[in-house]
């Protein structure tokens, strides 16, 4: 029952959808760093739903930080963050409390709990629970931006609509700090936010896929086996409710190619080492070599949609059919683009603590200690 991540830099989640507050703890931040609560409140907006493309439950996020950060600044202790949950309607659930939910965990958490877990909204499986994660994870993101590591995420693509790929990255990350639709083309975003509504209109999700590109990582982080920068950023994205897919650079077009094309060049420019082009992702033998790292997630449709669909009570031990009532999200992609952030954040935060000490955040990594 691991509820923790991470190795130096550690994040627990804690609490359920429908419980009295929600929350996670930060330990091994390195003391001194600055606590923006704006910025997370920022965040935290990004993940809240809004509009016809998102869930009629509207919560506000007040979110409370009751430990670890005195007069704006970490303490280095245990940094505490409690969010209440102000909109739950638990009814919506009780009357099928047996019925498992298609593509939700509702059975699996029965056989895992005996029936003693939390069903209410999802219990603590639930997607309500990236708002504690997301909150935590921007502070990191606010400490990793302090220190030249930027990290940003676009809807890729949307409802069959393609987003546009990250080009000049640096310039593309700023253009997404400042848009509600976390798209490149404004246009794409537009019909991708007509085709959510009109699968919302049928009773029906859709899913999508999200581009991230961590700028500004040192070259040199990352282990090559079983802590791959690859596998911890994995672990991480996986945890994601919504995320079934993750890959890194070209992924599974690689497979396709040859060699001499999947292969990035090595050159000196500007004293540094770069390559000429990126299809590994920035990212060889499991550590960064100081290009971007870039990386997609495959989000699935939302499970909870408003059409008659085949389950089984598991208390009774029978077939049966479901039609959801409540408030359901008809796409989520476009709000996990918020929370990709801050788990790529906890994760690279995390991989640049065990490389350069605890205190990497607040103080940055020596040129003389293998970065560049």
């Amino acid at each position: 029952m691991k509820n923790t991540f991470g190795q130096s830099l550690t994040v627990t989640l804690f609490g359920e959808s429908h419980g009295e507050e929600i929350g996670a703890v930060l330990d091994g931040l390195a003391p001194g760093i600055p606590v923006d609560e704006e910025a997370i409140r920022a965040r935290l907006a990004l993940r809240r739903p809004a509009g016809r493309i998102s869930t009629a439950r509207r919560e506000p996020d007040e979110f409370r930080i009751v430990s670890g950060v005195f007069r704006q600044r970490t303490t280095g202790t245990p940094l505490c963050i409690l969010i209440p949950n102000t909109a739950a309607h638990s009814a919506d659930y009780e009357a099928a409390r047996a019925l498992a939910r298609p593509g939700h965990a509702d059975y699996t958490a029965y056989r895992k709990y005996h029936g003693y877990e939390d069903y209410r909204g999802g219990g603590h499986f639930s997607g309500r629970l990236t708002a504690a994660l997301t909150a935590a994870g921007a502070i990191v993101l606010s400490a990793l931006a302090a220190r030249g590591v930027r990290i940003g995420t676009h809807v890729l693509r949307c409802a069959g609509i393609p987003d546009r790929p990250f080009g000049d990255i640096a310039a593309d990350l700023t253009a997404l700090e400042g848009r509600a639709f976390g798209v490149l083309d404004e246009t794409a975003g537009e019909r991708m936010i007509r085709g959510i509504e009109a699968a919302a209109e049928a009773g029906d999700s859709v899913g999508g896929v999200t581009e991230t590109a961590i700028l500004g990582l040192p070259a040199g982080v990352g282990e090559p086996w079983f802590d791959s920068l690859e596998s911890t950023l994995s672990h991480m994205l996986f945890s994601i409710p919504a995320v079934k897919g993750v890959q890194f650079g070209d992924g599974f077009a690689l497979a396709e190619m040859r060699g001499s094309e999947a292969n990035d060049p090595f050159r000196m420019e500007d004293g540094r080492v770069v390559t000429v082009s990126n299809h590994n992702g920035g990212v060889n033998g499991g550590i960064s070599n100081g290009m971007p790292v870039l990386l997609r997630c495959a989000v699935k449709p939302t499970p909870s949609i408003f059409r008659e669909q085949q389950t089984v009570d598991f208390v009774r031990g029978e077939n049966a059919a479901l039609t959801l009532t409540g408030r359901h999200d008809p796409a989520v992609v476009h709000r996990a683009r918020a929370v990709i952030d801050c788990a790529a954040a906890l994760a690279v935060a995390d991989a640049l603590a065990v490389r350069y000490g605890t205190d990497a955040l607040a103080r940055g990594w020596e040129k003389d200690g293998g970065a560049e």
